[in-house]
C-alpha cells in the first residue's frame, strides 16, 4: 500500500486553502462590483492607497511658477460624485501615477496641470471629447488661449456631478468665464425665471449654444438657424400653454417677408443674411418680457429697433406691424374685419362668376340644340 508523504500532504493542503481563498475573493469582488457604467480598476491601485496620503489636510506642492497646487482630496466629496458612486479609481484619471514616490509633474503652472490631465476624459468619454474638437473653446485653445474652457473647468475634478441633475447650475458654470453675459442673462426673462425661481422650463446657456460642440455667436449658421432654436420652446403648445404664450410666434415669423427670406437662405450652407432673426429684435442674453419697459420690442421702443435696419422708418412704419398674433376683434379689429370681409367677398365673387359662366355655357348649349332641331 502506497502512503502519502507528509510533505505532499502539506502541499495539497496549502493548494486547497489557496484555491478557497481565490474563490472567496472572486465572490466578494463580484458582489461589490459597481454598476455596468463603471470601468474596472485595471491598474491594481485601490483608492484607499491613494487616500492614505491625499486625505491628509494641507497637502500641497509648489510649482515652478510659484503657484501652490493643492493635493488634498476630500473622500466624502469624491464618494458623492458620479465617479465615486460608480466605483471609479483614482488611477483611471491619474494614469501617470504608477509608482511611489511619484514622478515630478511636467507642468509649470496650475493651468498646465489641467491641460495635462483633461485629455484623459477621452478614455471613457470619447464621443463627448470628439464633439469638443469643433467647438469655439477648442478653437480658442488651439489658437493659443490656454484659459479656454476644458472638460474639468465645467464638470469639476473630484466633485463631478450628474449633468442631468444640475441644470439650474449651468449658467453659474458659464459665469466663471462669461461674467458680463451672465449678468445680462440673470436679469432677462429667461434667467430671472431660472435663477430667481428655479423654473426648469426656461432655456439655459447650453440649450441655445450646445454642450460640448459649443458654437460661437459669430458663426453664420448659428445666427441663421437661431429661429429654430427659439421654436423648440415657443412652438411647443403644451409648454407655452402653461404661461399663456401664443405658439403662433414662429409661424407668424416664417410667413412674413423676414422669415420667408431667412428660411430660403438656410438652403445654402454658409449663406449670410441681412434679414432680422428673433434675437435681432428681442435681444440675446438681455431678452425682456414684451411689456417690460426695458424691452426692445415694447411699443415705445419698437421704432428704434426697426430703425437699425430701416433708418428712414417713421412711427407709421412700426405701427403697421401686427406682431406675432393673429388679428382678431381684440387685437387690430380693423385688420380682422377687412380680412373677414375679403374671406367672404372673394369666394362669393368667384362663386358668382362660376355660376354665371356655368349658366351662360348651359344656355348656349340649349340654344344650339334647338337650332339643330329647327333645321
Amino acid at each position: 500500500m502506497k502512503y502519502i508523504h507528509r510533505s505532499d500532504f502539506v502541499w495539497i493542503a496549502v493548494s486547497f486553502a489557496s484555491l478557497l481563498l481565490l474563490l472567496s475573493v472572486g465572490s466578494a469582488a463580484a458582489s461589490e462590483q459597481p454598476n455596468s457604467h463603471a470601468a474596472p480598476n485595471t491598474q491594481g491601485v485601490a483608492n484607499e492607497t491613494c487616500l492614505s496620503c491625499h486625505a491628509s489636510p494641507g497637502m500641497q506642492t509648489t510649482l515652478p511658477s510659484g503657484e501652490i497646487l493643492y493635493l488634498t482630496v476630500d473622500p466624502d466629496l469624491f464618494d458623492h460624485s458620479i465617479h465615486g458612486e460608480q466605483g471609479y479609481a483614482c488611477v483611471q484619471c491619474h494614469t501617470d501615477i504608477s509608482e511611489y514616490p511619484h514622478r515630478p509633474l511636467d507642468a509649470e503652472t496650475r493651468r498646465d496641470v489641467s491641460l495635462l490631465y483633461y485629455q484623459n476624459c477621452a478614455r471613457c468619454h470619447q464621443e463627448k471629447y470628439d464633439a469638443t474638437l469643433d467647438s469655439v473653446h477648442q478653437q480658442a485653445l488651439e489658437g493659443g488661449n490656454g484659459e479656454a474652457a476644458l472638460c474639468v473647468d465645467c464638470h469639476g475634478y473630484h466633485d463631478v456631478s450628474d449633468p442631468n441633475e444640475t441644470m439650474t447650475s449651468v449658467p453659474k458654470t458659464c459665469e466663471r468665464c462669461h461674467s458680463l453675459i451672465y449678468a445680462e442673462y440673470a436679469e432677462s426673462v429667461h434667467g430671472s425665471a431660472l435663477i430667481g425661481e428655479g423654473n426648469p422650463d426656461v432655456p439655459t446657456c447650453i440649450d441655445c449654444h450646445g454642450v460640448h460642440n459649443v458654437s460661437g455667436p459669430s458663426n453664420t449658421d448659428f445666427h441663421l438657424f437661431s429661429p429654430q432654436l427659439c421654436a423648440e420652446c415657443h412652438a411647443d403648445e403644451e409648454l407655452m400653454g402653461k404661461y399663456g404664450i401664443s405658439t403662433n410666434i414662429f409661424n407668424s415669423y416664417v410667413s412674413d417677408f423676414h422669415g420667408t427670406t431667412v428660411i430660403f437662405e438656410q438652403q445654402f450652407e454658409g449663406q449670410e443674411t441681412n434679414k432680422p432673426v428673433c434675437i435681432d429684435c428681442h435681444g440675446v442674453h438681455n431678452m425682456k418680457k414684451v411689456d417690460n419697459a426695458e424691452s426692445q420690442v415694447i411699443r415705445e421702443k419698437l421704432l428704434t429697433t426697426c430703425q437699425r435696419c430701416h433708418p428712414e422708418a417713421t412711427s407709421n412704419f412700426a405701427d403697421s406691424w401686427l406682431g406675432h398674433y393673429e388679428p382678431d376683434l381684440d387685437r387690430f379689429p380693423a385688420v380682422y374685419l377687412v380680412d373677414l370681409f375679403y374671406r367672404i367677398f372673394i369666394p362669393a365673387v368667384l362663386g358668382f362668376m362660376f355660376l354665371f359662366v356655368f349658366g351662360d355655357a348651359t344656355r348656349r348649349l340649349i340654344n344650339r340644340r334647338r337650332e339643330k332641331k329647327d333645321e
